[in-house]
């Protein structure tokens, strides 16, 4: 019996495992050792599975901002004015319900003619930026599976599956190899929690790395020095080393050892990086940062900037608070106020850095919501008939796409499903969706499953 079967042996690695301040090494490792009948595909280097890939044809956009607003947003209050709506408030919808018209006023912004409501004055100075898909449908109503299929491109709860980034990092790499490639910033704990940023049967170098507004990183332990976390991590390393010299050990330990040394090199880099008290002050005005949760969007709008100019491939940032079944007007007005001018400010800043020509920001819920009334002041969940914005590399500023019916209920012109949405996304990015696969299971998986448009028709 040699030292590694001794049952204390074992003991002991899983407790040092455990125990060792590496950051983010632990729920790396944790991810692998659950994904043994995982094996990565020809694209993925062994030896650096994070390294830059070629993309299938020339990238229109090198890295993505995701601005989701969790809880489906009324687009009737916000972007859709719909005249008829206005005209027949108070009579019967047609299908079921009262139809009830918006409260707030609206108007036309830019050349482009688009409309705003007066809840969005900074937003709508970017009119002529915006590319809007107004004919998104999806298939559930329901928060949970809507922000998982979102996320996924799947609501079935019997496979999980992996996220939108950890997609494109599997089939892109990552731009800076001391930084994740994938990064969430203030993720929901609920509605799917840790799936809608998961790698599932991706190797978990893919998934992506959990922030909050403050910058602080998950499993990070400050108070060790980094002295010695790296004499931890060399004598991790050197169980992890011997352990994968064994006849038939996992694959996977090769990918905890660079998890471990990416993990370690990322708790250098990353709290400077989200150390915002380097930012010019009216770079800080502009996007709203004040202390505490009144400025939690424009702090995580404002890191989203910082970690795309520093070559992190895909961002994610969440404002919840949007699922309005009651106090929809005091509500819209709140989130409203809340994302409005760091969005814009997002906008305006990746411009001026010469930043929105190869970065590409994307904007929306999971859903949007219907135009007849629910109870006193609120609106139902509506799957048929919503929109988004893209903006930045590669689509068209100023342009619509698609459109829904006079009252804003069903998409009748341009109708793009969630799956149609995540392969332009992908094409936008150079990524073939047809052709970004994994084999698991004893099939291969795609984010788009059996199905996805590319809607060439917003490419510039």
């Amino acid at each position: 019996m040699t030292s590694h079967d001794h049952p204390i042996a074992r003991a002991s690695r899983r407790q040092l495992l455990k125990s060792a301040g590496v950051g983010f090494g632990y729920l790396a490792l944790a991810g692998m050792l659950a994904q043994e009948r995982a094996r990565a595909a020809s694209s993925v280097r062994p030896d650096d599975p994070l390294a830059p890939k070629t993309p299938h044809f020339p990238p229109k956009a090198k890295r993505i901002i995701f601005l989701f607003m969790q809880g489906a947003i009324s687009q009737v209050d916000t972007f859709e004015y719909k005249p008829q709506l206005q005209e027949e408030d108070g009579r019967p919808g047609p299908g079921g319900g009262t139809l009830t018209g918006s409260k707030f006023k609206f108007r036309r912004y830019g050349e482009s003619g688009s409309w705003f409501s007066e809840l969005l004055p900074h937003m709508a100075g970017h009119a002529d930026d915006l590319c809007w898909i107004r004919g998104l449908h999806t298939d559930t109503p329901a928060h949970p599976q809507a922000v998982v299929q979102l996320h996924t491109g799947s609501a079935n709860a019997a496979l999980t599956r992996p996220s939108m980034g950890s997609w494109l990092l599997y089939g892109l790499g990552s731009e800076n190899q001391d930084l994740p490639g994938y990064v969430t910033i203030n993720p929901p704990p609920n509605l799917g929690g840790a799936v809608n940023y998961g790698s599932a049967f991706l190797p978990a170098h893919f998934q992506g790395t959990r922030i909050n507004d403050q910058g602080h990183l998950p499993n990070l332990q400050p108070r060790i020095a980094a002295e010695q976390q790296r004499r931890q991590l060399a004598l991790i390393q050197e169980l992890n080393r011997d352990l994968a010299a064994e006849p038939g050990a996992p694959d996977e330990v090769d990918g905890i050892i660079q998890s471990y040394e990416l993990a370690f090199r990322m708790q250098g880099e990353v709290p400077e990086l989200l150390d915002l008290s380097d930012e010019p002050q009216h770079v800080l005005d502009a996007y709203g940062v004040v202390p505490g949760p009144a400025g939690a969007f424009a702090r995580q709008c404002l890191m989203a900037r910082r970690l795309s100019e520093a070559g992190v491939r895909f961002v994610e940032v969440c404002q919840p608070g949007w699922d309005h079944h009651n106090n929809l007007h005091k509500g819209l007005i709140d989130r409203c106020s809340s994302v409005d001018r760091p969005t814009a400010a997002l906008l305006a800043d990746l411009k001026q850095r010469g930043l929105l020509d190869e970065t590409l920001v994307l904007f929306g819920s999971e859903f949007g919501r219907l135009p007849t009334a629910q109870g006193e002041d609120g609106r139902d969940h509506n799957i048929t008939g919503y929109p988004k914005w893209l903006a930045g590399a590669g689509v068209k500023p100023g342009f619509s796409y698609g459109g829904t019916d006079e009252y804003g209920i069903r998409a009748e012109e341009g109708r793009m499903h969630t799956n149609d949405l995540h392969a332009t996304l992908l094409a936008l990015m150079g990524v073939d969706h047809q052709l970004l696969t994994y084999p698991y299971a004893g099939r291969d998986f795609r984010l788009t499953d059996v199905a996805g448009r590319v809607v060439e028709e917003i490419f510039a």
